[in-house]
C-alpha cells in the first residue's frame, strides 16, 4: 500500500509539473505573439506609407511623407505681419463701427442729471439739503424701460438711443413752449444701461458698466486688472452681436492701430486666451518630454526637437519622426513623417512650421521595444520558474 501511494504521489507531481509547464509555455507564446500590444510606451503601429486610411478608432488619417513639395503653409503668426495676412484683418470693421465719447447713446436704466440754471425752483440743485424733499428727481432722472424720461412741465421725453446733445436739443425745444429762457444742462451721471463682459485669463473677470464715458478695448482690459501671467494679450476675442473678432494688442501696434481706438458697445464680450493655448506637444523618445509654447514668430519642427533636448540617442528611431495635426471639426487628421537619419531632411524639419496643438512623436527602435517587452515579461517568467520548481 505504501509503494502504491508513493507512485500516485509521484504521478500527481509529474502531472502537475507538466500542467504548469504547459501553462507557462502558453503564457510565453501568448506574450510573444501579442508583444506589439503589451510593450511599454507608445508606437506608431503599421501605418501605410502614404495616402488615406481609417484607423480602428474610426478616425480618418492622411499619411504624408514630408518633402519640399508638400510642406504645409505656415500659420498666420509666423508670417510677416501685414494688414491682410493677420488675424486682425477685420479690425477696420470695429474702427468704423466704434463711437467716440461724444457719440455715446443714452440707454434704458441710465440716470441723467438735468438742470435749468434760470429756474432752480423746477430743478433744485443736487447739493441742496432739501432737494430730495422738494424734487424727487434731484438725484437724477432715470430712463425707463421704454426709453423715456419723466420731466416737469413737458412730461415724458424720448431719451434712449439719442446722444446727450440730441436729447438736450429735443428737451430745449419742448420747454420753449413754457419757459422764456430754457437752457437745460444734461449729463449722464449713472451709466446703467450699457454693459460689457470680460473673461478668460484676466485678473478680475465679470460684468462691467460702460460708465462715465465709453470704454475702449484697452481700457476694458485694464479695468479687469489686465491679463494674468498665464494670459496672452496678443490673443483676444471680441464678440459683438454674434460675430467674433480675433485681435492681438501687439499685432495692432504693428499695424499702427491702438486698442484705445476700438470702443466697446453694449453687450460686447471680451475673452483673453491663455498662453498654453498655443502649444506643441512632444511624445515618445525625446530627451525632455514637455509642452512647448509657440512664440509670436512661430516655431519649426527642428526647433521643437532642439528645445526638447533632441532625440534620445539610446532609444529613439530617428527614421520615424511623426507630426500629428488634427483639424478640429474636419473629417480627417494629417500625419506627416520624416526620416531624420539623413542630414538633408534636417533642412526640411527647419522649414516645417508647427501649428498650435500639433503632436510630435518619435518611435522607439526595435531593440528598445524588445528590451521593454523582456522587462515586462521577466516578472511573469520568474513567477513561472518558481511554480515549475515546486
Amino acid at each position: 500500500m505504501a509503494i502504491k501511494g508513493r507512485k500516485v504521489s509521484m504521478n500527481f507531481m509529474k502531472n502537475r509539473k507538466s500542467l504548469i509547464s504547459s501553462i507557462a509555455l502558453s503564457i510565453m507564446v501568448g506574450l510573444t505573439s501579442g508583444c506589439s500590444t503589451i510593450n511599454a510606451g507608445m508606437q506608431s503601429g503599421e501605418l501605410p506609407p502614404q495616402g488615406a486610411f481609417i484607423a480602428e478608432n474610426g478616425m480618418q488619417f492622411n499619411i504624408q511623407p514630408l518633402n519640399l513639395n508638400n510642406l504645409p503653409p505656415a500659420p498666420v503668426y509666423s508670417l510677416s505681419r501685414s494688414a491682410t495676412g493677420m488675424k486682425n484683418a477685420r479690425v477696420r470693421e470695429l474702427l468704423n463701427g466704434s463711437r467716440g465719447v461724444a457719440d455715446y447713446r443714452i440707454s434704458t436704466s441710465d440716470v441723467l442729471s438735468i438742470n435749468l440754471i434760470e429756474y432752480p425752483n423746477i430743478t433744485p440743485s443736487n447739493n441742496s439739503t432739501n432737494a430730495s424733499a422738494s424734487n424727487p428727481y434731484a438725484a437724477g432722472y432715470p430712463v425707463d424701460q421704454q426709453g423715456y424720461v419723466q420731466f416737469p412741465l413737458v412730461g415724458r421725453v424720448k431719451a434712449s438711443g439719442l446722444t446727450v446733445s440730441q436729447f438736450t436739443n429735443n428737451l430745449r425745444s419742448q420747454l420753449q413752449r413754457y419757459l422764456k429762457y430754457p437752457d437745460p444742462q444734461v449729463k449722464v451721471v449713472n451709466f446703467r444701461g450699457s454693459k460689457y463682459f470680460i473673461d478668460g485669463a484676466v485678473k478680475q473677470p465679470g460684468e462691467f458698466n460702460i460708465a462715465d464715458a465709453p470704454i475702449s478695448l484697452y481700457g476694458a482690459i485694464s479695468m479687469a486688472g489686465g491679463a494674468t501671467t498665464e494670459g496672452d494679450s496678443n490673443s483676444v476675442i471680441l464678440t459683438r452681436r454674434g460675430i467674433q473678432y480675433e485681435l492681438g494688442l501687439r499685432d495692432l501696434q504693428d499695424m499702427g492701430i491702438s486698442a484705445s481706438q476700438i470702443y466697446l458697445q453694449d453687450g460686447d464680450s471680451i475673452h483673453i486666451n491663455r498662453l498654453d493655448r498655443n502649444q506643441v506637444y512632444v511624445l515618445g523618445e525625446f530627451g525632455d518630454i514637455k509642452p512647448l509654447e509657440i512664440p509670436d514668430h512661430g516655431i519649426t519642427l527642428a526647433q521643437v526637437i532642439g528645445q526638447s533636448k533632441g532625440l534620445n540617442p539610446e532609444t529613439a528611431n530617428a527614421a520615424k519622426v511623426y507630426v500629428v495635426r488634427d483639424h478640429g471639426n474636419a473629417s480627417y487628421t494629417d500625419i506627416y513623417y520624416v526620416n531624420l537619419q539623413t542630414v538633408t531632411n534636417l533642412a526640411l524639419a527647419n522649414r516645417f512650421e508647427m501649428h498650435a496643438n500639433d503632436i510630435v512623436y518619435v518611435d522607439p527602435t526595435g531593440l528598445t521595444r524588445w528590451n521593454r517587452f523582456i522587462n515586462s515579461v521577466l516578472p511573469s517568467s520568474n513567477a513561472i520558474r518558481q511554480l515549475t520548481g515546486l
